[in-house]
């Protein structure tokens, strides 16, 4: 495994959207001053309607073409609101679009609220088996990204999708494709199909305990599979807000979650990662991560204006995170 820590940002397309805001100007400015700033990705969510915003691949083209070394990823992209053959070409374009080997793709099964069920039926997927079904896409891009590969299949015969001639799709810019990570908790059916299956594991966690015991069973099943040492990159996707009051902290954490899920800090913080307070407060949370094992953190700035705490997080707490390993 590595000993580099990598920090990323998240896009603001849903914090903008919240605010009835959806020009891509401010995004490619957040993308240029993100690079500026010595961060290692740039990261943007998927929603149609559930949580509304702009879709993910037509952003991270839009910032490929304004930036030039920094990563490109999905936190996450809900694979399975698109059928796999378009998936895959749309995927193979943005990896063209960003200059190979730039682009980290996120896959998320789809959130467990009422409003992402209704965001399933609303483009006639079946929220139930949903899982199985993200997995076979997983199953159905690599067989068509590797499908040039001399000996290599270009038919999928799965449970869903039976499709021949995936060779003549187009070949992705990065050999063998963009990797693959599992956004997902802890359960065990999530750190199996993490260690089986994907290149890297994007949980949001709400303590290091509880990583640094997931981590540990993902690289134990991976070895069991046979895979190398560094197979699976241990992510975490982490939501901080930056005030030297906690309290104001906290209180503008809270008004921020009401406006994104319509849930308090209390119910969100059982289940997701949540961290307030001063610029070193927040960077003596994420190290508990980094030493549970994380290597790559995705930061979403909690608040609906998260320019100034763009700054903050790169002068303060990156060199802080990144002096642990």
């Amino acid at each position: 495994m590595t000993s580099t820590v990598r920090i990323g940002a998240l896009l603001p397309t849903r914090e903008m959207a919240i605010l009835n805001d959806f020009s891509i100007a401010p995004l490619l400015d957040f993308a240029r001053r993100a690079e500026k700033l010595g961060y290692d990705s740039l990261w943007t969510g998927d929603s149609l309607v559930a949580r509304t915003r702009l879709d993910p691949f037509v952003v991270l083209s839009a910032a490929a073409a304004v930036t030039e070394r920094i990563t490109l990823g999905t936190g996450a992209l809900t694979a399975s609101l698109r059928h796999p053959l378009l998936g895959a070409n749309m995927v193979t374009s943005l990896d063209h679009a960003s200059g190979g080997d730039r682009l980290v793709l996120g896959l998320g099964a789809g959130f467990p609220m009422p409003e992402s069920e209704d965001e399933f039926t609303s483009v006639g997927v079946p929220f139930a088996g949903r899982v199985g079904r993200l997995d076979e896409t997983v199953r159905y891009w690599k067989t068509a990204w590797s499908a040039r590969t001399e000996g290599a299949p270009t038919v999928h015969k799965g449970t869903i999708w039976q499709t021949e001639g995936l060779d003549r799709l187009a070949a992705p810019a990065t050999a063998g494709g963009p990797p693959l990570w599992l956004a997902g908790s802890d359960t065990p059916r999530v750190l199996a199909r993490a260690a089986r299956l994907y290149d890297g594991w994007l949980p949001f966690l709400p303590t290091d305990t509880a990583y640094a015991a997931a981590w540990s069973a993902i690289q134990e099943q991976a070895a069991a599979h046979g895979r190398p040492e560094g197979a699976v990159t241990p992510g975490l996707y982490a939501t901080v807000n930056i005030n030297p009051d906690a309290a104001k902290a906290k209180a503008q954490l809270e008004e921020y979650l009401q406006g994104y899920y319509g849930r308090s800090l209390e119910i969100m913080s059982t289940f997701q990662a949540y961290g307030w307070g001063s610029a070193d407060d927040c960077a003596e949370w994420l190290a508990g991560y980094i030493r549970a094992g994380a290597r790559h953190i995705v930061v979403r700035i909690g608040s609906l204006d998260p320019g100034d705490q763009l700054d903050q997080l790169a002068e303060a707490v990156l060199p802080a995170v990144r002096a642990l390993v």
